[in-house]
C-alpha cells in the first residue's frame, strides 16, 4: 500500500482519495456502516487481492454482487501474476486488472494512466465522490 500512496502523491493525483487497510474496512466503507457512515460513494475503486482480514478476490464478490456498489469500476491492482487471480478477477467481473510494476518510477506512470483513463476519459456511474485503494 505504501508504494501505491507514494505513486499517487508523486504522480499528483488529483482526485479525493479514501484509502482503507483491509478488506473488512473496505465492506464497511463502500457500505457506509459503522464509522464510515458518511463516507462518499467512489467513483472508482482500486483493488489489491491480497488484503489481511477480508482478501480482494472476497471483496471484487462481495462488490459485484451488491446491487448498489457493482456499477463501481474496479480495477485490480496487485502484484500476482498468477493466471488464476487473473481470470478468477474477470470472471468476478473486475473491469480491469493491472500488476503492480515494482519500479517507483514504472509504478507512477501506472497511476497516471488510470488516472487519465478512468479518471479523465471514461464516462463514470453517477454519484461518485472520489476513489478507494
Amino acid at each position: 500500500m505504501r508504494l501505491t500512496l507514494e505513486a499517487l502523491k508523486e504522480g499528483k493525483v488529483l482526485n479525493h482519495l479514501s484509502v482503507v487497510g483491509d478488506g473488512i474496512e473496505a465492506m464497511a466503507f463502500l457500505r457506509r456502516t459503522g464509522r464510515y457512515a458518511s463516507a462518499p460513494r467512489p467513483d472508482l475503486i482500486m483493488l489489491d487481492l491480497n488484503l489481511p482480514k477480508k482478501d480482494g478476490r472476497e471483496v471484487l464478490a462481495l462488490i459485484k454482487a451488491d446491487e448498489k456498489l457493482r456499477r463501481i469500476p474496479i480495477i485490480v491492482l496487485t502484484t500476482s501474476e498468477a493466471e488464476e487471480d487473473i481470470l478468477r478477477a474477470y470472471n468476478l467481473n473486475a473491469n480491469c486488472y493491472i500488476t503492480k510494476p515494482v519500479d517507483l518510477d514504472q509504478f507512477i506512470r501506472v497511476i497516471r494512466s488510470i488516472q487519465d483513463f478512468w479518471l479523465t476519459i471514461v464516462k463514470l456511474p453517477p454519484d461518485g465522490m472520489g476513489y478507494v485503494i
